[in-house]
């Protein structure tokens, strides 16, 4: 099956050039080596090989950048597949778009060493015609995103549709219009994160000073908010959800909670999960009950108005 990724193009757009004039996409992380020969089936088994290649050239680099980073040389260079469609930023709110035509190529003359033959579609895609979830998505950090969730939108995007009208199939989200208020819910806790709960003891996640830990990806999808303790001995796991949380989000988050102890943890560091919902029920209760490394937060959405 198809699918969708976006790609960034390097700091500040860098790559753009190499990219566009190349027909390629890539990724370098200082793995100076062909890799046609170590690119197994399982991203897993790449991480546990050149996890310690990248600590040893980067010492100063933790285990959960040295994973982001060999995770994303792996989705480029072996889990996308012919076919497969990739956005790349211009820079100045434009998205090219593009299909994976050809295997890993390594090109030891280029910035960009670790390449995937890509043909261009000729034309690009505003981000002022994506819809806001889609806008969400495709801003999240890192420099693999997938975004095979929006493949709808997305073809009618580059058929020139445009984008549909936002519809709610969510089904812990019971009010619309609650929906529609509270749905920038996540962008205002990492806004304000100095005034949440959270904000003495913990750091949204940064690797070279830009953060990252919002929709930060692992295998079974994104981690709204990825934040580690100010000491360094808890990494945690918040999980949104705009409106009711049901029992289900227990499981989700626990999967999120297994990715980070599987692949990001150093020895003697621990992991605390956090739910934050609108309202809670007695299902959720009860599993909470017997995980509790979890937190529960309700969080409430108020205004008021002063007249000037």
């Amino acid at each position: 099956m198809k699918k969708y990724y976006r790609i960034m193009c390097g700091s500040n757009y860098m790559f753009h050039d190499n990219f566009i004039e190349g027909n390629c996409i890539g990724v370098y992380y200082e793995l100076d080596l062909d890799l046609t020969e170590h690119l197994p089936e399982d991203w897993r088994a790449f991480n546990r090989k050149f996890i310690p290649v990248h600590l040893e050239r980067h010492p100063g680099k933790s285990k959960i950048g040295a994973g982001l980073a060999c995770g994303a040389v792996h989705t480029v260079c072996k889990g996308l597949q012919k076919g497969d469609i990739v956005l790349t930023p211009d820079g100045v709110g434009n998205f090219h778009i593009g299909e994976v035509i050809g295997d890993y190529e390594h090109h030891p003359e280029s910035p960009i060493p670790h390449q995937r033959p890509v043909k261009w579609f000729r034309d690009k895609i505003s981000k002022s015609a994506m819809s806001e979830l889609l806008n969400s998505s495709i801003n999240s950090r890192g420099p693999v995103t997938n975004l095979s969730n929006h493949s709808d939108e997305i073809e009618r995007l580059i058929d020139g549709i445009g984008s549909p009208p936002l519809v709610i199939t969510d089904p812990d989200v019971e009010d619309p219009s609650a929906f529609a208020m509270e749905k920038h819910l996540e962008d205002f806790l990492v806004e304000n994160w100095r005034r949440t709960p959270f904000g003495d003891d913990y750091e949204i996640y940064e690797e070279d000073g830009e953060c990252i830990g919002q929709q930060f990806p692992t295998d079974s999808g994104p981690i709204d908010i990825f934040a580690v303790s100010k000491d360094h001995k808890t990494l945690m796991v918040i999980e949104l959800k705009k409106g009711r949380a049901n029992d289900v989000v227990v499981g989700q988050i626990l999967r999120y909670m297994g990715y980070v102890k599987d692949e990001l943890t150093e020895p003697n560091q621990e992991i605390k999960g956090v739910i934050i919902a609108m309202e809670d029920d007695i299902k959720l209760n009860r599993a909470l009950s017997m995980v509790p490394n979890i937190d529960f937060y309700r969080y409430e959405v108020s205004f008021k108005l002063k007249k000037v």
